[in-house]
């Protein structure tokens, strides 16, 4: 095996040289230099120990190093790295077999891809065969993938360079109840005020041209928004009511980083397609996939299924996948998720109480955000939506990472996940880091 000699400088000069990274301007970056990655846990360069806890793109749900997934994904590669996805492979079966064990009941067949953009883009394309319509709804703060499908399904502004769009995409307010201007008696109150003025808003589309429905079970990136009591029961209302196909993203949200397999088990709905991605492998090899109601399996028995992709269900990554539900059930991730949510709660909420800058937190399992403000009181968000000027969330992060913490900012939120093997006096230290730059925060407004 090579041994890499590179110098720090010749990773940095060779990166910024050749590499695009995205989502930045590319002549200001300072790309940290990784070297290794453990647990929790990854190093630089110098030897500096990073908490992961956005675990990377939410989605190293079971740590770094893993033995089984990597041993799983060796001794794939010497029995068969690569075959077309026409054939019949024992990974690729068993994987099929084992989520949809593991999906909703309703559920029949999955059609793997590479990850979420392209997972999709291919749910979406499903759900106008099968309904024969063209229009397919999704919310403003949503995040689905970047290329031209999923960036045009997509809500919030990364979607503004796949403009002008692709026709018949039609967006919808979240019910994002901090933000909504409106005291709600419930939260019951509250869900029926946004499903109704979503049905309103199907009925001006035409609901004969509505395809589908697209929601990620938890809105990620965009705030961890977590739908109230009952919104869920009342788009499939909807869904049923006009025959609409109910999609749930669960890219970010499945596997386990609510305490369930997938996010919408939490709200006692089944969907009629999942999408998924980053937490059946948690970033050891690239896979993703749609799942489909067994309606929508059947009625491709006798209609050709227009998808495709050279690497769908590609063996390695099967491996991998296999491996992966393993280490969920043998290590009891998806309980650790649980136990360790409950603290990871009652420590924002502490930092709630404690922060003027703090907004609002929320949280579910290890999925949560931290809502940064200058007014509690008028809830003015610390920075405008779609602008930071200051680039004031960029520096909050790099005080955090210079202190050992590391995760990103979405608009004014920060996103707090760490991978679901975290312990106790993990969470904890690491939250005592956000608390020493919360204290900056709060002085930035004062």
């Amino acid at each position: 095996m090579k041994a890499y000699s590179l110098t720090e400088e010749n990773i940095k000069d060779y990166d910024k040289k050749y590499n695009l990274h995205s989502w930045s301007s590319q002549g200001n970056l300072n790309p940290l230099v990784v070297t290794k990655a453990e647990g929790i846990y990854f190093w630089d360069f110098q030897g500096n120990k990073y908490f992961d806890m956005s675990s990377q793109l939410v989605n190293s749900n079971i740590g770094h190093g893993n033995k089984k997934v990597i041993e799983a994904i060796k001794q794939q590669a010497d029995r068969l790295t690569y075959t077309a996805p026409s054939y019949a492979v024992d990974v690729r079966s068993e994987l099929a077999k084992r989520i949809i064990e593991l999906a909703p009941d309703n559920m029949g067949k999955v059609f793997f891809t590479l990850g979420g953009a392209d997972a999709n883009e291919n749910a979406i394309k499903m759900a106008r065969m099968y309904t024969g319509r063209q229009k397919i709804f999704s919310r403003y703060r949503s995040y689905h993938g970047s290329t031209m499908g999923a960036g045009n399904l997509t809500g919030e502004p990364r979607r503004y360079a796949s403009e002008p769009g692709i026709p018949g995409f039609i967006k919808f307010f979240d019910p994002y109840i901090y933000r909504a201007g409106i005291e709600f008696e419930s939260e019951e109150a509250a869900s029926k005020f946004y499903v109704d003025k979503l049905r309103e808003q199907v009925i001006y589309e035409g609901p004969e041209n509505v395809a589908a429905i697209v929601m990620e079970s938890i809105t990620g990136s965009n705030g961890v928004i977590i739908p109230p009591k009952g919104y869920m029961k009342g788009v499939r209302a909807i869904c049923d009511e006009f025959g609409i196909i109910m999609i749930c993203d669960e890219v970010m949200a499945g596997f386990g980083r609510t305490g369930e397999y997938f996010a919408i088990n939490n709200f006692g709905v089944k969907p009629d397609i999942i999408s998924f991605a980053k937490g059946i492998t948690c970033g050891y090899i690239p896979l993703g996939g749609v799942i489909v109601d067994k309606k929508i399996a059947d009625y491709f028995d006798d209609k050709t299924l227009m998808c495709g992709l050279t690497y769908s269900g590609h063996p390695m990554a099967c491996a991998a996948g296999c491996a992966t539900l393993d280490v969920y059930e043998e290590e009891g991730l998806l309980e650790n998720a649980k136990a360790m949510g409950k603290i990871l709660g009652e420590e924002l909420e502490k930092l709630k109480a404690k922060h003027p800058s703090v907004g609002d937190v929320r949280y579910i399992g290890l999925f949560s955000a931290i809502e940064l403000v200058k007014d509690k009181e008028t809830r003015e968000p610390l920075v405008s939506y779609g602008k930071d000027p200051g680039k004031v969330m960029g520096t909050i992060i790099g005080l955090l990472k210079n202190k050992g913490f590391s995760t990103y900012s979405h608009e004014n939120m920060i996103i707090v996940a760490p991978p679901l093997i975290i312990k106790e006096e993990e969470l904890k230290e690491a939250l005592g880091i956000m608390d020493e730059v919360l204290d900056y925060v709060d002085k930035l407004i004062a």
